[in-house]
């Protein structure tokens, strides 16, 4: 009989309307409240989207056409840096050899004696 007793208790404690109606204003609170969270977290976007329109930001697309820009140009860079130092040996190589030649005795033209005014 004091296990009938037991189970016939907690059948009524866990039917009892206070608990029910207590459980029921708590799940609602937590509707409202995620509810209320939607809403603020919506009106937070709009303020973010309304502060960076303000800004002179740029968009995806934009940003990466510049990278892409500037990435080429590095190349560039790269190809003329190469090239620069391609020439520069060269133009070592030919001042090396041009010392390297004996002196060449420059021919200058006798000028013809001209005749004097006394």
């Amino acid at each position: 009989m004091t296990q009938n007793a037991d189970s016939r208790s907690l059948r009524v404690q866990t039917q009892n309307r206070f608990l029910d109606d207590l459980a029921k204003v708590a799940a609602s609170a937590l509707g409202g409240m995620s509810s209320m969270r939607q809403e603020i977290e919506g009106r937070i976007r709009e303020q973010f989207a309304r502060l960076l329109s303000g800004m002179e930001l740029v968009n995806r697309e934009e940003f990466d056409a510049v990278k892409a820009m500037a990435a080429e140009a590095r190349m560039d860079q790269e190809r003329l840096r190469a090239r620069l130092a391609q020439l520069e040996a060269e133009l070592a190589k030919a001042r090396e050899a041009a010392k390297a030649e004996p002196p060449s005795t420059p021919t200058t033209p006798s000028s013809p004696a001209s005749p004097s005014q006394d």
